[in-house]
C-alpha cells in the first residue's frame, strides 16, 4: 500500500508534535546529559478536555486530521489521554500518561503509546525503586526527580510556566529528562517571543518556546506556544524537518471540566 509508509511517518510525527518531542532519539546505550532535577514552581492548568486541527505536510502530500487530548489534574494526580486521527485513515495514535504530582510537578507512572499497526508499549516510572524502565528492551535510567514522558513534557512546562510566568522571558532556557519508548534523554527550550496564534475561538498572545535540535538530529525542531490567557494550554506545536516535512497542530476548541 503507497500511502502506508507516509501514514506511519505522520503518526510518529503526530506524537512527537503532541509531545514537543519531534526529535530523534538516541541509541539507548548512549549517555544522556546532565540530569535536571531541580525542584520548580508549579501550578497545574485546570482539567479541560481540548481539540486540535493537524495540517501535515509528509513527501509533497498533505494530510489534515484531529487530535483530542482529555486533561485531569488535581487531588495530587493528574492523567492525560491523547488520541490522534487522520482523514481516511482513522485513529493512527493513542497515548496515555498518568501519575502523581509532587514538589517538582508531574510525576509519571506510567506512559502508554499504541501507534497505526504497532504494537502497545509501556514506560514505567517505578517510584519504589526508583527507577525508569520499558516494556521493550533492557534500558533503565534513575529517577532523581522531575523527569518527564513524551505526553506529559509540554504539560509539565504549561505548569511552571502557569506558576512563575515572570520567568519564561525570551531567551530563558528549560532542561528536563524525558523519557520515551525505549529510552530517555536531556531536552532543552528556549523561550523565543511572545506571538499571536489564530485559534478556533479567535487570536490569542501565546509564549513560544524552540527545542533546538541536537547534533544527531539533522536538522529537526520542535516549536510549542503556551496562551497565558487561556490558563497556559498548548494552542500550537509543530514539528518540522529539514528537508521540509511538517506537522502543525493548532487549538480549535477548549472545554474546561
Amino acid at each position: 500500500m503507497q500511502k502506508t509508509p507516509t501514514l506511519r511517518l505522520l503518526g510518529a510525527a503526530v506524537l512527537l508534535a503532541l509531545s514537543a518531542s519531534a526529535m530523534t532519539a538516541r541509541a539507548a546505550g548512549d549517555a544522556p546529559g546532565p540530569h535536571p532535577s531541580a525542584k520548580r514552581a508549579h501550578s497545574e492548568p485546570p482539567s479541560a478536555d481540548l481539540q486540535y486541527n493537524i495540517t501535515a505536510k509528509q513527501h509533497g502530500l498533505t494530510i489534515n486530521g484531529t487530535a483530542t487530548v482529555q486533561w485531569r489534574a488535581g487531588d495530587g494526580k493528574y492523567s492525560l489521554a491523547v488520541e490522534s486521527r487522520a482523514a481516511i485513515f482513522g485513529k493512527i495514535l493513542e497515548t496515555r500518561s498518568e501519575g502523581m504530582i509532587d514538589d517538582y510537578g508531574l510525576a509519571p507512572v506510567a506512559f502508554y503509546e499504541k501507534r497505526f499497526r504497532k504494537e502497545a508499549n509501556t514506560t514505567s516510572f517505578k517510584r519504589d525503586t526508583k527507577t525508569i524502565s520499558f516494556s521493550v528492551g533492557d534500558e533503565t535510567y534513575p529517577i532523581k526527580g522531575g523527569e518527564q514522558d513524551r505526553a506529559s513534557i509540554q504539560w509539565q512546562i504549561a505548569s511552571q510556566a502557569r506558576a512563575a510566568a515572570d520567568k519564561f522571558k525570551p531567551g530563558s532556557e528549560w532542561a528536563y529528562f524525558v523519557a520515551g519508548r525505549r529510552n530517555a534523554e536531556q531536552w532543552s527550550f528556549k523561550v523565543a517571543n511572545v506571538e499571536p496564534v489564530q485559534t478556533g475561538s479567535g487570536e490569542v498572545a501565546a509564549v513560544h518556546l524552540v527545542r533546538q535540535p541536537l547534533d544527531d538530529d539533522k536538522g529537526s525542531q520542535v516549536d510549542l506556544w503556551l496562551a497565558p490567557s487561556l490558563d497556559w494550554y498548548p494552542v500550537r506545536v509543530v514539528f518540522k524537518d529539514a528537508d521540509g516535512d511538517f506537522v502543525d497542530q493548532t487549538l480549535d476548541k477548549v472545554t474546561k471540566k
